[in-house]
C-alpha cells in the first residue's frame, strides 16, 4: 500500500506569494537597471555570485536528499497496481517532454532569430563582484546521482529501517533549507540577474524571447492533454471531449491554486464522473500528483531549448533524450513547495546540458512565471490515466491508497512528495 508522511511544509505565504514576488524582482532588476550606480550594481553581483556558489554546493546534497528516500518509499509500495500507474505516469512524462522537444525543435529557429542571440547571460557587464566566497561541493552532480539512486533501490530491497530513517532526516532538512533559505532568497537572486542584464543590455532581448516562450507553452500544454485524453478514449471507449470536459474543474482549480495538493479532493470528484470506480480513482489521483509530471517536463525542456538556442549553443538529439529520461525519475522526488520540480531539475541542468549560475537563474524565473500551467496540466492528465488504469485493471481488487491519520480521504493535507507546479 502506497502511504504518505504527512510534512509541514506548504506554507499559504508561499503559494500565494512566491509568483507575484518574482515578477517584483524582475520588474525592479529592470528598472533599477536604468539608473543604479556600478557601486550598488556590483554590490548585488556579489550577493548573487555568493548565493549562486551556494546553489552549487546543495545541489548535489539536493539530490541525494530527496531522491533516495523517494525512490525507496516507491520500492516499498510495490504491487501491480502501482507498477500500472506508474508506468502509464512515467510513459507520459516522456511523451511530453519528446512532443515538446519535437514542436520547439520546428518553432525555435523562427521565434528566436539571430538578432536574439548572445554569448551568455549576464555576462556581458564589465561589473565584478566585490568579492566571493567559494564552497565547493562535496561531489559533483553525477556522482550524487549514482549515489541517490544506489541508495534509494538498495533501501528499498532490504528490511532494514535505520538507513531508510537517517535518509528522511536527511530530506527533512534539505526541504527546511528550501524552504526557509532558498525560497526566500530566490526573488532577490531572481532581481539581480534581471540587474545585471539590464545593465548589459541584454534584457530587452531575453524578455522578447520569454514572452514567445510562454505563449507556445501554453498551447502545447493544450495540445497534450488532448492527446492524453484521446489515447484514454480509445483505451477505454469512452469520448474524450466529453472526458475533457468534465476534468475542465480540476484543471481551472490547479490554475488557480498552483497546488496539485489542494487540487487532489476536486480531483478525485471529478476522476470519479469519467466513470472510474472509486478505489482506483482513490489509489491513482494521489500517486499521480507525485508522479506525472507531464507539464513540468514540458517546460523544462522548451525553456532549457531556449536558453540553449539564445546562448547560440547545437541542439543535439542523444544529449537531449538522456536528459528527458533523467528529467521523468530525478522529478519524482521534488519536494512540495512552489517551483519544487524545478529545484530537483537543477542538478541534471548543471551536469547534462552545462548550464551555468545565470542559466540556471533564468530556468528558476521562467518556470516559476509558468507554475500554474504546467499544475493544471500535471493535474488535469491525471484523469485520463486514472482512465486507463480502470480499463485494465477493472477485474481486479485494489484497496484506496492510505491517507494520515485523523483527516478524511477528501480532505487530504500535503502528501509526501506532491509538488507545486
Amino acid at each position: 500500500m502506497f502511504k504518505f508522511k504527512k510534512r509541514k511544509l506548504l506554507k499559504l505565504r508561499l503559494k500565494w506569494g512566491l509568483l507575484p514576488a518574482v515578477i517584483a524582482a524582475i520588474i525592479a532588476g529592470i528598472v533599477c537597471g536604468l539608473f543604479f550606480p556600478d557601486w550598488l550594481t556590483r554590490f548585488f553581483i556579489t550577493i548573487n555570485g555568493i548565493f549562486g556558489n551556494f546553489l552549487g554546493f546543495i545541489i548535489p546534497l539536493l539530490i541525494i536528499g530527496l531522491v533516495a528516500p523517494g525512490i525507496a518509499e516507491l520500492g516499498r509500495s510495490a504491487g501491480k497496481l502501482l507498477f500500472i500507474t506508474t508506468a502509464l505516469a512515467y510513459g507520459f512524462t516522456l511523451f511530453s517532454g519528446f512532443f515538446s522537444y519535437a514542436v520547439a525543435d520546428l518553432t525555435y529557429p523562427s521565434l528566436i532569430t539571430a538578432a536574439d542571440r548572445m554569448t551568455s547571460f549576464g555576462e556581458a557587464v564589465a561589473l565584478k563582484a566585490y568579492f566571493s566566497i567559494p564552497m565547493p561541493p562535496m561531489m559533483d552532480v553525477m556522482a550524487a546521482l549514482v549515489l541517490a539512486f544506489t541508495l534509494g533501490l538498495g533501501m528499498a530491497s532490504i528490511p532494514g529501517t535505520r538507513l531508510k530513517g537517517a535518509l528522511q532526516d536527511f530530506r527533512d532538512i534539505i526541504d527546511r533549507v528550501i524552504v526557509s533559505v532558498i525560497i526566500p532568497v530566490l526573488p532577490l537572486y531572481i532581481f539581480g540577474i534581471f540587474l545585471n542584464m539590464t545593465v548589459g543590455g541584454q534584457v530587452a532581448t531575453v524578455l522578447g524571447v520569454f514572452a514567445k516562450i510562454i505563449v507556445l507553452i501554453f498551447g502545447i500544454t493544450v495540445v497534450m492533454l488532448f492527446l492524453q485524453f484521446l489515447l484514454a478514449g480509445i483505451i477505454a471507449g469512452k469520448n474524450p471531449f466529453f472526458m475533457l470536459k468534465t476534468m475542465m474543474v480540476s484543471y481551472m482549480t490547479a490554475l488557480g491554486t498552483q497546488s496539485s495538493a489542494a487540487t487532489i479532493p476536486v480531483n478525485l470528484k471529478q476522476v470519479e464522473k469519467l466513470g472510474v470506480k472509486k478505489e482506483i480513482a482513490g489509489f491513482v489521483v494521489p500517486l499521480c500528483a507525485t508522479i506525472h509530471l507531464s507539464g513540468s517536463t514540458m517546460k523544462i525542456v522548451a525553456c532549457s531549448m531556449a536558453i540553449f538556442l539564445m546562448t547560440g549553443q547545437p541542439l543535439h538529439f542523444a544529449q537531449y533524450a538522456g536528459f528527458i529520461f533523467m528529467l521523468g525519475i530525478t522529478m519524482v522526488a521534488a519536494p512540495g513547495v512552489p517551483g519544487g520540480a524545478i529545484m530537483a531539475a537543477l542538478g541534471i541542468l548543471q551536469s547534462m546540458l552545462g548550464f551555468g549560475e545565470a542559466e540556471l537563474g533564468l530556468m528558476i524565473a521562467l518556470y516559476i512565471a509558468m507554475d500554474s500551467f504546467g499544475t493544471a496540466c500535471n493535474v488535469t492528465g491525471d484523469g485520463a490515466i486514472a482512465v486507463i488504469v480502470d480499463k485494465l485493471y477493472s477485474r481486479r481488487p485494489v484497496q484506496p491508497v492510505a491517507l494520515p491519520a485523523q483527516e478524511e480521504p477528501s480532505q487530504p493535507s500535503n502528501p509526501q512528495g506532491i509538488r507545486i507546479g
